[in-house]
C-alpha cells in the first residue's frame, strides 16, 4: 500500500452537522465522566509505596503492581471502541462507569491484604481506563471538523482524574482507613453512570456502521493513520501515563521525598499535562497537528536527558518534569487531532481503540524498565535515557516522513 494510500484523509461520511448549542453541554459531560472512570483507574498509583513497605514487595513488583491496571485500560479501548461506534457513547459510558464500579469496592475492601489479589483488583480498575475510547468518537461527532482539535483536546483534560487520586488517596487512607478513598470513588462513578444514563445524548446523524466487529476490526488495523498515529500516542500518553503512576516512587526513591510530598508533585505533573492537552489541540487546529506533535517531541527527548542525570530537584529536576508533563500533554491532544481529522467517521471508536491502546501500553511498559534498571543498577538513569531514545526516533518520523506523507497537516 502506498503512503499516499495510507495517510490521504478518508472520505467522510458524517451526516448532518451536529447541534452546536448541545454540543458543549455534551462535552462537558463526557469530560466529567472520563475523569472520574481515570480517577477510579489510578487509584492504586499513590498506595504504591505504602503497599511496597506492608506488604514487602521488591521494586518490581511496585512496578508492576501500579503499572497492571493500563494492561486492561489499554486492551480493553479496541473492543470498547468497536462497541462505541456500533451503539454510541450514550449507552457506552454508564456501561463502563457502572462496570468500574465493581473492582473499585473489591480492592477497597477486601483486595488489598496481598500481592495476588492487589494484581487481580488492579487488572479489573483498568476497565475504568477504557472510557477514553467511549469519549473519543462520542465527542468527535459532536464537533464539526473545524473545532474537534480543541474539543478532543477539552476532553482530554479528563485524565486529571489521576490528579485526583494523587491529591486525596493517600489522606483519605490516612484520615479514615484503607477502604475510604474506594468507597468515595464507587460512589461518584455510581452517580455518573445514573446521570449519563439520564442526560447523554449522541450527536444528530453519528455514523453508525453496518459491518461486524471483527471485521471492523480488521479493517482499522490496516489503516497506515491507524498505526502512525499508534506510535505517536504510544510516546506521547505512554509517557504522561509511565510519569502518572511511577513518579510517586521514583521521587520517594530517587530524592527521598515523603509519600505526600511525592503525590502532590505527581498532581502538580498531571494538572500540568490536563492543562496542555486542549492547548495541544487547539494548535494544531491552527497550525497542524504534525507540527505540533513535531515540537513536542523535541522538547521530550531535551527534557529527558537534562533528568537522566539526576538534577538538584530544585529548580532544574523540577524544571525538567514540569517540562515533560507541559509536552506530553500537548503532544496527546496534537495526535487526537490528527486522529479526528484522518480517521473515517464510523471507523473512529475503532481507530480510538487501537490508537488509545498503544497509548496505554506505552506508558505500561516504562515503570516496569524503572524499577528493573533500579534494582540492578540502583539508578533510573539509564530509563531516563531510554526515553530520550524514544522520543528521538519519533521525533525524526514524525520531522520526515510524516510531515512528507500528511501535506497541510
Amino acid at each position: 500500500m502506498s503512503e499516499e494510500r495510507d495517510t490521504a484523509p478518508p472520505e467522510r461520511t458524517d451526516g448532518p452537522g451536529p447541534a452546536p448549542g448541545r454540543a458543549w453541554p455534551m462535552l462537558g459531560l463526557a469530560t466529567a465522566g472520563f475523569a472520574v472512570n481515570f480517577w477510579a483507574w489510578a487509584l492504586l498509583s499513590p498506595l504504591g509505596p505504602r503497599f511496597k513497605e506492608s506488604l514487602g514487595l521488591t521494586s518490581f513488583e511496585q512496578s508492576l503492581l501500579v503499572a497492571v491496571p493500563v494492561v486492561v485500560g489499554s486492551l480493553g479501548r479496541i473492543p470498547v471502541g468497536a462497541l462505541t461506534d456500533r451503539y454510541g457513547g450514550r449507552v457506552m459510558f454508564p456501561l463502563v462507569s457502572a462496570a468500574t464500579v465493581v473492582p473499585v469496592l473489591y480492592v477497597g475492601l477486601a483486595g488489598h491484604s496481598s500481592l495476588a489479589a492487589l494484581l487481580a483488583g488492579g487488572l479489573l480498575l483498568g476497565i475504568g481506563g477504557t472510557s477514553f475510547a467511549v469519549g473519543v468518537p462520542f465527542v468527535n461527532a459532536w464537533f464539526p471538523p473545524e473545532r474537534r482539535g480543541l474539543a478532543i483536546g477539552v476532553f482530554g483534560m479528563g485524565m486529571g482524574g489521576t490528579a485526583i487520586s494523587a491529591l486525596s488517596t493517600v489522606r483519605l487512607v490516612d484520615a479514615y482507613g484503607t477502604a475510604a478513598p474506594f468507597l468515595i470513588t464507587a460512589a461518584v462513578l455510581a452517580v455518573y453512570a445514573v446521570a449519563a444514563a439520564l442526560l447523554l445524548r449522541d450527536a444528530p446523524g453519528r455514523a453508525v456502521p453496518t459491518e461486524p466487529l471483527a471485521r471492523r476490526l480488521a479493517s482499522t488495523l490496516r489503516l497506515g493513520t491507524a498505526w502512525q498515529a499508534s506510535a505517536l500516542y504510544a510516546v506521547a500518553l505512554g509517557g504522561y501515563v509511565a510519569f502518572s503512576v511511577y513518579l510517586p516512587t521514583y521521587l520517594k526513591t530517587g530524592y527521598g521525598l515523603t509519600q505526600a510530598d511525592a503525590a502532590n508533585r505527581m498532581a502538580g505533573f498531571v494538572l500540568l499535562a490536563v492543562a496542555m492537552r486542549p492547548v495541544g489541540g487547539w494548535l494544531s487546529d491552527r497550525v497542524g497537528p504534525v507540527r505540533v506533535v513535531t515540537g513536542t517531541l523535541a522538547v521530550v527527548l531535551a527534557a529527558a536527558l537534562v533528568q537522566s542525570s539526576t538534577p538538584a530537584l530544585t529548580p532544574v529536576g523540577s524544571a525538567a518534569f514540569l517540562s515533560l508533563a507541559a509536552a506530553l500533554g500537548a503532544g496527546s491532544g496534537a495526535v487526537f487531532a490528527l486522529v479526528a481529522l484522518l480517521a473515517p467517521a464510523n471507523r473512529l471508536g475503532s481507530v480510538t481503540g487501537v490508537v488509545g491502546a498503544a497509548g496505554g501500553l506505552g506508558g505500561f511498559v516504562p515503570p516496569l524498565v524503572m524499577g528493573s534498571l533500579y534494582g540492578t543498577y540502583g539508578s533510573y538513569a539509564l530509563g531516563l535515557l531510554l526515553l530520550g531514545a524514544v522520543a528521538a526516533a519519533a521525533l525524526t518520523y514524525t520531522a520526515t516522513r510524516l510531515r512528507r506523507t500528511a501535506v497541510g497537516r
